[in-house]
């Protein structure tokens, strides 16, 4: 489902940390099909993929992010080896306004990758993500992507790979996947995940 030459040709950047964002690396009749097998979660925060119940179509994404052709291709662009590195899948559904804080990912994480799912049209000023140049200033931006349907951001995990967006409340479906260090460190990450999407389906109240 992912076209590969959208990912190949989108430009990378190498400064104040290297990214880049390709475009509708996703058919619009793609995303119709994953939409309608996409899983069905009704609070917010993100699920690891393997406390979810999903289609075929979803599936067939899945596969495709999981492919060794995908990880070639990011490796050849961003310049890291992801060979042998686990690959952690998780998927949201619901933004929280209080999600979108500023940060970086934790040292654990080596590549991030966020594909939207949303419809082709954005009309919040909410929600979008925004590369920053720092961890204080929200405003400081490098680049601003709305979460339109078929848009992958990818970028390298560093101590000023900074990112957040403004406040947005309702749906936002992403399905968020990083290559990590070590399998010790994908099973506490997708313990924390687990713990956390349970206790929501104990609490469908429970905000992240």
């Amino acid at each position: 489902m992912i076209d590969l030459d959208a990912v190949r040709a989108a430009p990378v950047m190498r400064e104040p940390f290297t990214y880049f964002v390709a475009n509708n690396v996703l058919t619009s009749d793609a995303l119709v099909r994953i939409g309608s097998d996409f899983p069905k979660i009704t609070s917010t925060g993100v699920y690891p993929l393997e406390e979810l119940s999903y289609g075929a179509q979803f599936a067939a994404l899945i596969e495709d992010i999981r492919s060794s052709d995908l990880e070639s291709v990011l490796t050849s662009k961003l310049d890291v080896s992801l060979e042998g590195k686990p690959l952690m899948i998780t998927v949201r559904g619901n933004c929280h306004r209080r999600d979108g804080k500023i940060h970086t990912d934790s040292k654990d994480k080596v590549v991030t990758c966020l594909l939207y799912l949303n419809a082709p049209n954005w009309d919040s000023s909410g929600g979008r993500l925004r590369l920053l140049r720092n961890g204080e200033n929200i405003d400081d931006v490098i680049v601003e992507v709305p979460p339109l349907g078929g848009t992958l951001v990818v970028f390298k995990r560093s101590d000023n790979s900074w990112h957040g967006h403004l406040p947005f409340e309702g749906p936002r479906r992403y399905v968020m996947f990083n290559w990590v260090t070590s399998q010790v460190t994908l099973a506490k990450n997708v313990g924390r995940h687990k713990l956390s999407a349970r206790i929501k389906s104990l609490n469908p109240f429970t905000r992240s």
